[in-house]
């Protein structure tokens, strides 16, 4: 007994001595781009291209009176992950909603197209964005147009690209189908991520089609619960920067293969999905549908305990986390 009580004592002394995992505790939502950066990546590894100092700001802000900004609202650097070489970009939800325009858009192109020639282990794109800006409509889709073929072409070429996605303003328009077009997308359970915002389909559609006031709604319907039961990402993590950044680690050397074996896979995946959908249903119908046990209490579960329920069905991508 004495034995046992000392070998107890050590195994408590020994949790508490144990340092934390990097960015432990830090909310993801919470952090700004470069925070996010700091804590995610390997200490002091950040290196950063046209930072703010560079003052490349987008040329059109400034002609609608709108204030600019020196990085025009995105990081773009190189670092280590765990020792790894790796290539990342961090958008910054406080600017323009991380909207992408011309110079926000090259950036994230140049970063993709250097990483083609560079080969990193990885290309991590920490995005929130709520899509083109307005303010450079044709401009800013010619841009994210040019993101969508530089992620492609790294695809074919074998480097990896990860979507990590947690902020608060979520991934929609534009980089919503940029993330798509990743290898592996991560979220967080309080994430976001689809093609039209929330205010933009009451916008177009009505109040009665979608009430954007409606949280509950908004998560359920594009919330990372939701995404991660319906195969749209890969993991599912906690509003944590060490649980993004144990996420990464573990998807970092899995590319995914852009091929039409790939493709058919995915169109079956949409297609067993569109069939066990209920006409009209909300996700709690679906998600019952589709295995989910106890689906009404999914909105309740943390992501832990979702994951332990994950359904016993072929219907998440290969390799899910």
């Amino acid at each position: 007994m004495n034995a046992m009580n000392a070998m107890n004592d050590m195994n408590a002394m020994n949790a508490e001595n144990t340092p934390p995992a990097r960015g432990q505790g830090l909310s993801w939502a919470e952090c700004s781009a470069r925070e996010r950066l700091a804590a995610f990546v390997d200490e002091g590894s950040f290196h950063e291209w046209l930072p703010p100092a560079a003052r490349l700001s987008s040329p059109h802000l400034a002609l609608l009176g709108v204030p600019a900004a020196f990085d025009d609202g995105v990081a773009i650097g190189r670092a280590t992950l765990g020792g790894h070489a790796v290539f990342v970009a961090a958008q910054e939800g406080e600017f323009m909603g991380g909207g992408v325009g011309e110079v926000h858009g090259a950036k994230l192109t140049g970063l993709l197209q250097r990483a083609l020639r560079d080969r990193p282990a990885a290309v991590l794109l920490l995005a929130e964005s709520g899509g083109v800006r307005l303010h450079e409509a044709n401009a800013g889709l010619i841009a994210v147009s040019e993101v969508m073929r530089a992620v492609l072409a790294l695809r074919v070429a074998g480097i990896p690209v990860l979507a990590l996605i947690g902020g608060a303003n979520g991934c929609f328009g534009g980089m919503g189908i940029v993330a798509a077009c990743c290898d592996r997308v991560i979220l967080s359970d309080i994430g976001r991520h689809a093609m039209s915002g929330p205010e933009v389909i009451e916008a177009s559609h009505g109040v009665d089609e979608f009430d954007a006031r409606d949280r509950a709604l908004v998560w359920r319907t594009t919330g990372g619960k939701h995404r991660w039961l319906c195969g749209d990402a890969t993991a599912l993590v906690e509003d944590d920067v060490a649980a993004f950044r144990a996420a990464a680690l573990h998807w970092l050397a899995a590319p995914r293969a852009l091929d039409l074996a790939t493709l058919e896979v995915e169109h079956a995946l949409l297609a067993d999905r569109l069939q066990r959908c209920p006409p009209g249903a909300e996700a709690p119908p679906l998600w019952a549908a589709l295995g989910v046990p106890d689906a009404a209490r999914v909105p309740d579960l943390d992501a832990d305990e979702l994951r332990q329920r994950r359904p016993a069905l072929d219907l998440i991508r290969q390799g899910g986390f």
